[in-house]
């Protein structure tokens, strides 16, 4: 069976995530989860030349730099909290499933707002 480029980037993400859950917990066993998000924003620099596809910055449409930065925002929230949880106390293999479970809220809430479609093998293979 032929599997879609998709699929393939979502495998990275499942491998790749895994191990930043594990390294995550490792990292606030050491140090605080401010100092943790600080130096996961410099990973994230030092990867940003390996991926940047090469256009000015300033050519995109403003909308979707409204969009990719309020992604950013939130996501810096989200990767404090998580570094927090695991700091305060929260085991990997607890914090990382319980937050791993945000996949839910898109599937219930993509077809409302992105009008996107969901067939019921799709919506089996996410359950």
């Amino acid at each position: 069976m032929h599997m879609p480029p998709w699929f393939w980037f979502s495998m990275i993400v499942l491998v790749t995530w895994e191990v930043v859950g594990l390294l995550q917990k490792l990292s606030t066993n050491e140090i605080s989860a401010e100092s943790a998000l600080i130096w996961l924003v410099a990973g994230f620099f030092v990867m940003a030349p390996v991926f940047y596809p090469g256009k000015v910055l300033f050519t995109y449409p403003l909308r979707s730099l409204h969009y990719i930065l309020a992604s950013a925002a939130l996501n810096a929230v989200g990767a404090w909290a998580l570094l927090a949880a695991m700091k305060s106390g929260g085991k990997a293999s607890i914090v990382v499933l319980l937050t791993a479970l945000y996949p839910l809220v898109v599937r219930l809430t993509a077809p409302l707002i992105l009008r996107e479609s969901i067939t019921l093998l799709q919506t089996g293979g996410v359950v």
